[in-house]
């Protein structure tokens, strides 16, 4: 007897199964490219071999760039910078999301109005009057010099994607933790925000990538050495005579790392948000 569930397969879902095989080699290509360039010396990198696997792998490449160009101390500090962005992001996305939505209070409208105005703004925009801030409040040369504009210029999105899903969950919900006597902040942490992990993973992911690969605020804010992040840890690494590109090749891959390791881990969660705004559209 024929099985009648199996799937049928048509020319249609031949060719969408190549265009989409196509579009993943265009995507993954910079990344295979990036890890080659990051095993190759000046030679080869200028040569003939410019796409090609290496064909002398230079590991070593890696040491340089950890060692000497000190890219294991700037890969902490963009890990500390950026992660307590994220964390205060999701902190003051969450809960001024929840009080712009479940909250009635006088100027409501006016001050969500406000903040998604800031999604307008671009970060860039700032630099001048928060570089004299910052020199008058003496944060220069500090963490705080990008921990307080990243998360501020993060904030705005926070709250729009953040507050969109707030109002997609039953009030019965916030009601019946009231009526068992659960106080504001138990019923938003213990009730409200598991609900909300496909937005919370959605602002994390990009909060980190926006600030991950930020560049301008970390080298006009930051001049000490052993403060830069990666962005501009790297890019000093540019030498005025010569270049080892090799070991720069190799400080970006360790810089990619991480951003691919994140999205890895939590895709699930974004999927999730994406359906769960289409069904709410």
């Amino acid at each position: 007897m024929e099985n009648k569930t199996a799937k049928k397969i048509t020319p249609s879902k031949i060719i969408i199964q190549i265009i989409l095989l196509i579009w993943a080699v265009i995507n993954l290509f910079p990344i295979y490219w990036l890890a080659s360039f990051s095993l190759k010396n000046n030679t080869e990198i200028f040569g003939e071999n410019i796409i090609g696997l290496p064909r002398h792998w230079i590991f070593s490449n890696y040491k340089a760039a950890l060692v000497g160009g000190k890219v294991g101390l700037y890969l902490m500090n963009s890990l500390l910078v950026t992660g307590i962005t994220v964390a205060l992001t999701l902190v003051f996305g969450i809960t001024a999301a929840y009080a712009l939505t479940r909250m009635k209070w006088k100027g409501q409208k006016a001050i969500m109005l406000l903040f998604l105005t800031g999604l307008m703004i671009p970060i860039h925009s700032a630099l001048l009057p928060l570089f004299i801030s910052m020199s008058k409040l003496s944060l220069l040369n500090t963490y705080l010099a990008l921990i307080i504009p990243y998360t501020a210029f993060g904030f705005p999105m926070a709250i729009m994607i953040i507050s969109g899903f707030i109002t997609s969950i039953p009030k019965e919900l916030e009601e019946s933790a009231c009526i068992d006597g659960a106080s504001i902040y138990r019923t938003v942490y213990s009730i409200i925000v598991p609900m909300l992990l496909p937005a919370i993973t959605t602002v994390a992911i990009f909060t980190f990538i926006q600030y991950w690969n930020e560049l301008l605020f970390a080298q006009v804010f930051i001049n000490s050495e052993n403060l830069k992040t990666l962005t501009a840890g790297i890019q000093a690494m540019y030498g005025q005579y010569q270049t080892d590109w090799g070991s720069i090749g190799a400080a970006l891959m360790i810089a990619t790392l991480p951003t691919l390791a994140i999205y890895l881990c939590m895709s699930g969660q974004v999927q999730k948000s994406f359906i769960v705004g289409a069904v709410k559209g």
